[in-house]
């Protein structure tokens, strides 16, 4: 979040880490797909994140697996999970991807599909916002994985 490309590159937002107990503008969730959809309250599909208020919900699986024809290793997709889900807490929406052959922007749903982008996982690119235009594509969301509990 605080990377060079990361949310606090446009020097208008600072981001800090606080302790049990300390007040904080929203937490961030490694949860079971399960658990994500309990805590996310929207419709339950066990293989995206979200953002619900101020929860951050990362669903482990992807942390673990990642997804298929990502283009990046599984550390990149990582860093584009927090960024994107802490991107929508920040008042982002969705984005759709600016060209063929370009960086998608972080707000793109990477997770279903690129859509002749290229896997990106942060905010801004040579000191500047990267977006794309407003909206999602129709993306299907994957069926549940076998041999894991929904």
């Amino acid at each position: 979040l605080t990377a060079p490309r990361g949310w606090t590159a446009g020097g208008r937002l600072t981001l800090r880490r606080v302790g049990p107990g300390q007040p904080a503008d929203f937490t961030i969730y490694l949860a079971t797909p399960g658990t994500r959809d309990e805590l996310c309250q929207d419709v339950p599909d066990g293989y995206t994140s979200c953002r619900n208020g101020d929860r951050v919900v990362l669903n482990v699986a992807r942390w673990v697996k990642g997804v298929p024809r990502y283009g990046a290793n599984l550390a990149t997709y990582r860093e584009y999970m927090v960024n994107h889900e802490v991107g929508h807490r920040l008042g982002h929406g969705h984005e759709r991807c600016p060209g063929r052959g370009r960086p998608a922007p972080v707000m793109q749903q990477q997770t279903l599909g690129l859509h002749g982008c290229r896997a990106n996982p942060y905010p801004y690119l040579d000191g500047e916002r990267h977006t794309g235009p407003s909206g999602a594509f129709d993306d299907p969301i994957p069926p549940r994985e076998r041999g894991r509990p929904g």
